[in-house]
């Protein structure tokens, strides 16, 4: 029965899938409004469908969309609903005492509220008082009028030592029309000054959104601790190729918007730990940004986008905060606005306590981006920061289309380059990790102890296989970790090379694949393989790859290109000796012929892959796994 069910499910999906003409929807919607593209992953049998004939599209979410990750409601054995014990709301009216010129409630007004509530979350958590480390790019979707309601929600996604992040979302509420819409979302960081314990307490995921947020949280974290450094390096070396400033005709100097402004912290600016409150320093950054913005443009702009705040130290009631505000660049129909405070008491020196790069656009009465005056910059200083801009636009990009996705058509091979690889690596790992948070699971089949699973939603269709192992952990993940070697136990894998060596934790990698049918030709794929080792015992060994696109590398005629979307391998440890092996791999129509026998009970082609697997584990559980060598 349960494969006769299967394989009516499949044989459904397979003719949907023929009627659409292999033109699936890759878009997933994670919690706080974030889509994210399931890019994919080789294994088993992930011979997809060739890049020359694969077309992508991307389903727009619209208002009152369900979200397909959206959790049930958790019932506690006491009979109570479930609801996440560190979670924090606040609903504000704006009033006009909190709009701006354009009746619009106030970007600084916001991150205050939006603070506080993540503050208040944190504390809830650790049981001492917190304080605001970092806040994660933000980008407003939308603007709120007067007379409309801000709701904002904050809940602890993972604790570590010391720290903590705090997922905050913002929606907008029209009380005559009883509609809501997604304002923005953001991730703030938040320490505490003293534990009981010394150490914070773990955060214990109850349901499926809470697993996914806490198991992505370590790879946000992982990329704030390195984002300082890469993006210095980004900088390095994409102001390096961009040569002389363009000069423009009519342009406007940068010396005309440059905004400093002074602050003197009373005890209404300071939070209960009678140091300044970060939502008040945000606010006030907002305010001076936003001015240098009019100087340029002579008209009111609207704040886009907020590069990640990094509080570089703490201030206190009786400092002088000094702001500083400059447009740094124009581009046809944004600006980037550099801001900085700086503190000081009496004749005391200078401390930096943070810095900002703000976008900004000016709308038109259509609500379109209207084309804004160049900037001509000052020498030597102006001509740095005028640089800079341009390269940090590009890594913007680049972060907003992989991360964010919001854009209407994407290629699942994203071309990499220095660039992007910790945001491409970021996006590859979080995909698996969001495929493996999944609860509703189908059990295929079973066969030798390998279990075949399946999961069929908004016409896409993931399959688990899953096994143990004994083989430590750490073993299993070093052997599989080395695709050179995959070829030991999978006889789909022909050939695999090392292209680059990007770094320990990730690698790149050509695969070809022998033909499947007569007289037809091999596939081959480019691969990012990104590996990563438990962050503490609550978190398992992965790998996970995807499709990428290298100029020094492109399609042959010898092979055919092709391309995977999300697949990769969960490691858990059980025990000291035996170990949890989860597959996951996102169909696409070209691997359906492949897999569609065995998901409908007719073949047992996975299961001996497997077992070959497994005893390619077993047969190296001692020997020494040695990584990929630098290519670099």
């Amino acid at each position: 029965m349960v494969c006769r069910f299967f394989y009516t499910r499949l044989k459904s999906f397979v003719l949907l899938i023929h009627s659409c003409k292999c033109d699936l929807t890759v878009c997933r919607k994670v919690p706080f409004g974030r889509p994210v593209y399931w890019t994919s992953l080789l294994l088993l049998h992930e011979v997809a469908c060739p890049a020359s004939t694969r077309q992508s599209r991307v389903m727009s979410c619209e208002k009152g969309d369900g979200d397909p990750m959206e959790d049930p409601l958790f019932i506690l054995e006491s009979g109570e609903v479930y609801r996440n014990p560190t979670e924090v709301k606040m609903s504000q009216i704006v009033m006009p005492c909190h709009a701006n010129h354009c009746g619009e409630l106030s970007v600084g007004q916001l991150l205050k509220w939006m603070d506080s509530t993540a503050c208040l979350s944190a504390e809830r958590h650790a049981g001492s008082p917190c304080i605001t480390a970092s806040v994660d790019d933000i980008h407003f979707e939308h603007t709120i009028g007067v007379g409309q309601v801000v709701n904002i929600k904050a809940k602890v996604n993972r604790a570590f030592t010391s720290s903590m992040e705090v997922g905050i979302t913002v929606n907008c509420e029209d009380l005559f029309s009883s509609c809501q819409w997604n304002v923005c979302n953001a991730f703030a960081t938040f320490v505490a000054r003293r534990t009981e314990e010394g150490k914070l307490k773990q955060v214990i995921p109850r349901t499926q959104t809470e697993q996914m947020e806490y198991s992505i949280a370590a790879e946000r974290r992982r990329m704030r601790l390195t984002h300082a450094e890469i993006i210095t390096d980004l900088l390095s070396s994409n102001t390096a190729q961009l040569g002389e400033c363009q000069e423009y005709q009519g342009a406007v100097s940068a010396e005309r918007t440059r905004v400093e402004s002074v602050e003197l912290v009373l005890p209404p600016h300071a939070n209960h730990q009678v140091s300044t409150f970060g939502g008040q320093i945000m606010a006030w950054m907002e305010n001076v940004a936003t001015i240098a913005a009019c100087r340029l443009c002579n008209a009111h702009p609207t704040l886009r986008t907020i590069d990640m705040f990094h509080f570089r130290g703490p201030s206190h009631i009786g400092d002088r905060l000094v702001l500083k505000a400059i447009v740094n660049n124009a581009f046809k129909h944004s600006m980037e606005v550099g801001v900085c405070a700086e503190a000081y008491q009496g004749a005391g020196a200078l401390r930096h306590i943070n810095s900002a790069f703000m976008t900004f656009e000016v709308l038109d009465k259509d609500r379109k981006p209207r084309t804004l005056p160049r900037i001509r910059p000052e020498p030597v200083d102006g001509k740095r920061r005028y640089q800079e801009a341009i390269a940090r636009k590009k890594i913007r990009l680049d972060r907003k289309y992989i991360i964010s996705c919001k854009q209407t058509e994407v290629p699942l091979s994203v071309p990499w380059d220095i660039s992007n690889q910790m945001y491409l690596s970021y996006n590859n790992v979080s995909a698996l990790k969001i495929m493996a948070a999944r609860s509703n699971w189908m059990l295929s089949s079973e066969k030798n102890k390998v279990s075949l699973y399946t999961l069929e939603e908004n016409q896409i269709l993931c399959f688990k296989v899953e096994t143990h192992v004994t083989v430590p952990a750490e073993q299993a993940f070093h052997l599989l970790s080395d695709l050179r070697r995959r070829h030991e136990w999978d006889r789909h894998y022909q050939k695999c090379d090392v292209i680059i060596q990007a770094d320990e934790d990730d690698t790149i990698y050509r695969v070809a694949t022998p033909c499947v049918s007569k007289g037809g030709k091999g596939q081959d794929f480019i691969l990012l393989a990104s590996r990563r080792k438990p962050c503490d015992s609550r978190d398992p060994y992965l790998i996970a790859l995807r499709s990428v696109t290298l100029p020094t590398h492109p399609a042959t005629e010898d092979y055919t290109r092709g391309e995977v979307l999300c697949a990769g391998f969960s490691i858990w440890e059980e025990s000291n000796a035996v170990t949890k092996i989860s597959y996951y791999n996102q169909a696409t129509p070209g691997v359906l012929p492949y897999i569609s026998n065995d998901i409908a009970g007719l073949s047992s082609s996975f299961y001996g892959t497997f077992h070959s697997c497994n005893k390619y584990l077993e047969e190296n559980r001692d020997s020494l796994a040695v990584l990929p060598p630098s290519d670099l």
